[in-house]
Parts: structure tokens; C-alpha cells; sequence
């Protein structure tokens, strides 16, 4: 058996977790191929999650000035017979080298912007990010009791923190899927959360529906290291 090789490591911490109803229309431009939406009671979802790496290493080097930084990315939820995970329609990092990478390696869609996180834990924990794109600031805000739990299994906030699996197209169309480890994350009891995003100037167009929806579901997850191994051809 083929021993899967580490490309990533990391630590993921604090994620705000944004999640979506959306029309499984508007992923099939982004879907690979003999896949389909992962679904709850029939709907498709999109997430914002906005979060921190950490003492990050590319196949187990520290790259300098790449080591801490955050992240904000839109994905969406796909399963077959066999797996279910996720895809990235597009990711943000203040970071040039790490789209470089990822692009190369992954074909992802991450894109350098400039942007910072702000995070401040006592009894209560408190989480601020902002971007700034084409001359305009966006933010995320939230605050949880620093009282991390694990939700069940069957609960709403577990399908959208754990996936085991990421799914990519490649430039010739073909599908790749790549394994992301890490422990079952605890969760932070929400107190309120708030964004300024305007889906249509960050994403495009096409995701102008999002503007006036109202999240399914907000969930903030204390994260912790993860391994990101290499990706193959499924």
C-alpha cells in the first residue's frame, strides 16, 4: 500500500464557520466530475470561513514570513459512493508565496489581498477580520464563550467542521482529491457575529443572491494542527 506523504502542516485556529442555502446551480461550474452536493433535508450550502494558520510548514520547512497568517475562503459541501468533502471556489491570504503553492500544486483559486485577523480570549473570546479589495474593507466580527464543547455527530455544526477530504479540478478537467487530518474540533458557544460582506463585489455576480440570505448556520471552532497530504488524480 502506497504510504500518503505530508505536503502541509499547521495549525488551523479559530474558524468562523458561515454557512449558506444555495441553488446547486451555481456549483455546478465548480463541481468535479461524478460528484454532488452533500446535502441537509434536500439543500446545498456555501461557507465563508474565515480563520488562522499557525507554525506552518511546506513539506515540513518553515518558508519565512509564510508561517503565520490568516485565511478567508468560500467553499461548498460534495460527496459520491464513497466520500464526502469539500472545494474551494476562492481563497484569500495576505500571502504571496502561499498562492503560489497552491495554485501550482492544488489548482486552487487562493488569492492575495491584504487583510488581518484580531483575536483577544478571556471569559469571553473575541474575533475580528478584515480584507481590503478593489479600494473597499470588509469585515467579520464574533464573540464566544470560552467554553469550547464537542457538538454529536448528527449535529449541524459537526458537517460543516469536519471533512476529511478536498476535491479539486484540474487544468485538464480531471478531479483531484487530496486527504486534511486533524482531531474532531471542539466548538465555542456563539454570542453574536456580524459581517459586512457584499457577495457580489468580493465573489462575483453570480453569488449576488447571498447578499440578503440569511445564514443556516454559524459556527465557531477552536481548530487545531492539521496535516494536509499530497493530492492525486481520483
Amino acid at each position: 500500500m502506497k504510504t500518503e506523504k505530508i505536503f502541509l502542516t499547521a495549525r488551523w485556529e479559530n474558524l468562523i464557520i458561515i454557512s449558506y442555502r444555495i441553488s446547486p446551480d451555481l456549483l455546478q461550474p465548480h463541481m468535479p466530475i461524478g460528484f454532488e452536493p452533500d446535502t441537509i433535508d434536500g439543500n446545498a450550502f456555501v461557507s465563508v470561513v474565515a480563520f488562522d494558520f499557525a507554525n506552518t510548514k511546506v513539506k515540513g520547512i518553515k518558508v519565512p514570513f509564510n508561517v503565520n497568517f490568516p485565511e478567508i475562503n468560500l467553499r461548498f459541501y460534495v460527496k459520491n459512493n464513497e466520500k464526502r468533502g469539500v472545494v474551494f471556489i476562492r481563497e484569500f491570504v495576505p500571502k504571496i508565496f502561499i498562492p503560489v503553492i497552491a495554485n501550482t500544486f492544488y489548482n486552487e483559486n487562493y488569492r492575495y489581498i491584504p487583510m488581518e485577523s484580531k483575536v483577544s480570549i478571556n471569559g469571553i473570546i473575541k474575533l475580528n477580520h478584515s480584507i481590503e479589495l478593489n479600494n473597499k474593507s470588509y469585515s467579520i466580527t464574533a464573540e464566544a464563550e470560552n467554553k469550547p464543547y464537542t457538538p454529536a455527530p448528527e449535529s449541524t455544526e459537526h458537517f460543516f467542521k469536519e471533512h476529511e477530504w478536498g476535491f479539486g479540478i484540474t487544468k485538464k478537467n480531471e478531479t483531484m482529491i487530496y486527504k486534511v487530518e486533524h482531531p474532531v474540533w471542539e466548538v465555542y458557544p456563539l454570542i453574536k457575529f456580524d459581517h459586512t460582506f457584499n457577495f457580489a463585489e468580493i465573489y462575483g455576480h453570480e453569488w449576488e443572491s447571498l447578499d440578503s440570505e440569511k445564514p443556516y448556520n454559524v459556527a465557531f471552532a477552536k481548530g487545531s494542527p492539521v496535516k494536509v497530504f499530497h493530492g492525486h488524480l481520483l
